[in-house]
């Protein structure tokens, strides 16, 4: 039985030049767990917001064809009727969060209904996405795995037999991450729940997921069981679609005939350790410790303690007496569970935020005793979402903007002169909150060094992209060496971390767990599980086939296993 029908269906955003759908047609059956997937710009989100009617009901448009949510066609519902039948969970969850306790959020949509039982149903919501006890909390109480799950808990009071999550991970910890996947695996197989995902992340596909949908150019590629859909390596890859590492060793390993005669490719480590039974390392052993050279210290934590005031309960603590030293040249990772204290270090540097103990000097300067724009052209932050970072009518008047304020020297050629470096030149007179998603990362950096800061902190550069823009925002990083030299990134995204940083900071409940090299860190077991981070599925496998290995990509696992 078929839940969602979608027949023939054409769809115009107004003013858009081609359709970002083009002639879909597409059958999702009850009960199914489906993740649709492809590049950055196909129409993925647009899909989804055509089967819960916000097309064409609230987001207008030139549309053909036909939706029908369990045979009704949703032009002729109402969005309150189809939101009883789609629940949706947005991209930016945070928006959803309406009310100030948890229980009273999870009942409102129900209240709204005018359900009489809208509190048991906020409960038993709230039961079903493992939110129990949490009922009086204040809703900034909650974690970010959390807060997306009382999201989630919204969407389900109202009982709706299809649920639609838009990137539900992508600034989510592996722990958080996983709690969300377990979730929704419950209300699909327990409560029989059609669940749709858009995602990027394929090893969650592997472990969760049924059906694969790959969207290219507007158009239904092919809809296919997971396991089938993620052995497309070449398919995937086309549409900048990540194959999990693990299928992309095996792929590698059959092209190079180093294991012709296995059937098919793994798409888990599970999978993967039967599958590369016959290949021995010929690695060498890793370097465990490396010196650092250090140069100029231009940032120092001394004694910090830094806490949050709470409208209930004692203040939350993040820092306590914390210690830290940053250098001139470094690359940085900065990585930890949602909660562990990243985004508050960072703000501690701008000065945006002040110590209740202690000092940060940056720059030599207390930031206590400097106003944050007085520090703004020594350490920038770019932040998480790059929309933020948006205030003007174009990125022109964005990059140039501060620049401008503080009336710095020919301020309008170093505009053209970044515009130029980061690509942005074609589209300087377009406002930032309309860009792709790899042009607003773009926009985002050029705007955060215009002033040519010593230091630039840089929040989940690659949430929410597809493996191209990934892959440019990486390439946009190392070009800016001539720029900044030392950079922090906070990220979930351990695959940039070891690509990327020469220098990895653990951060674990406001306390600096581990400050090492990559091998320093996922060497330590004891560190990774105490801090709640996950390695690269890659260096997972190799340490599963043997623990000299130490492969922090396909290529290194490769040329480990499939050297002689």
């Amino acid at each position: 039985m078929n839940v969602i029908e979608i027949e023939d269906l054409t769809y115009t955003y107004p003013g858009a030049l081609a359709p970002v759908l083009d002639h879909v047609t597409l059958e999702i059956e009850k009960g199914d767990f489906l993740a649709i997937t492809g590049n950055n710009g196909c129409g993925k989100s647009t899909l989804c917001k055509l089967m819960n009617g916000l097309i064409p009901h609230f987001i207008t448009g030139e549309l053909s064809g036909q939706v029908r949510v369990q045979g009704r066609d949703t032009r002729e519902m109402d969005i309150g009727s189809l939101a009883q039948k789609v629940g949706y969970v947005y991209q930016d969850f945070e928006n959803q969060i309406v009310r100030p306790t948890v229980l009273d959020d999870a009942s409102y949509a129900c209240m709204n209904y005018a359900k009489k039982d809208y509190l048991e149903r906020g409960r038993e919501a709230l039961r079903q996405c493992g939110l129990t006890g949490r009922e009086k909390d204040y809703v900034w109480q909650l974690s970010g795995g959390q807060t997306h799950l009382l999201a989630l808990a919204g969407a389900v009071s109202l009982q709706p037999d299809v649920l639609i999550l838009d990137e539900p991970i992508a600034q989510l910890d592996p722990l958080h991450a996983d709690k969300i996947y377990e979730t929704l695996k419950e209300l699909n197989e327990k409560y029989q729940k059609t669940i749709i995902v858009i995602e990027h992340h394929t090893e969650y596909i592997a472990d969760y997921c049924r059906h694969v949908l790959l969207l290219k150019d507007g158009k239904v590629q092919w809809k296919l069981p997971a396991s089938e859909a993620l052995e497309r390596v070449e398919e995937l890859q086309q549409s900048n679609v990540y194959p999990p590492q693990v299928t992309l060793a095996a792929y590698a390993l059959k092209k190079q005939k180093k294991l012709e005669e296995a059937a098919g490719l793994p798409s888990t480590v599970a999978a993967g350790k039967e599958w590369f039974q016959n290949i021995s390392f010929h690695g060498q052993e890793p370097q465990r410790k490396a010196e650092r050279a250090c140069g100029e210290t231009l940032v120092s934590f001394r004694n910090v303690s830094v806490s949050y005031r709470s409208v209930k309960g004692e203040p939350k603590r993040i820092f306590d007496a914390f210690d830290l030293d940053l250098h001139q040249g470094e690359k940085i990772a900065l990585i930890g569970s949602n909660g562990a204290g990243k985004s508050t270090l960072m703000k501690l540097m701008t000065g945006i935020l002040k110590p209740s103990a202690g000092e940060v000097l940056v720059g030599g300067m207390c930031t206590a005793d400097v106003k944050p724009e007085n520090l703004s052209s020594f350490v920038s932050l770019v932040c998480q979402n790059p929309e933020d970072m948006f205030i003007k009518d174009s990125i022109w008047e964005d990059i140039a903007f501060a620049m401008k304020t503080r009336n710095i020297e020919n301020w309008k050629e170093r505009t053209e002169q970044l515009l130029k470096r980061f690509r942005l030149s074609e589209i300087s007179d377009r406002d930032g909150r309309l860009l792709s998603g790899g042009q607003m990362r773009r926009a985002s950096l050029a705007i955060g060094v215009a002033l040519q800061p010593e230091i630039l902190l840089l929040d989940e550069p690659t949430a929410n992209l597809d493996i191209a823009t990934r892959k440019e925002i990486i390439k946009t990083l190392d070009d800016m060496k001539e720029i900044t030299k030392t950079v922090m990134i906070a990220t979930h995204d351990m695959q940039l971390v070891c690509q990327w940083a020469d220098r990895i900071l653990v951060l674990c409940q406001g306390k600096l767990l581990a400050d090492g090299t990559a091998n320093e860190i996922f060497g330590d077991r004891q560190i990774t599980e105490t801090a709640g981070i996950r390695p690269p599925e890659i260096f997972t496998m190799g340490q599963m086939l043997d623990p000299r290995a130490y492969c922090y990509t396909v290529q290194e696992f490769v040329q480990a296993f499939g050297g002689r």
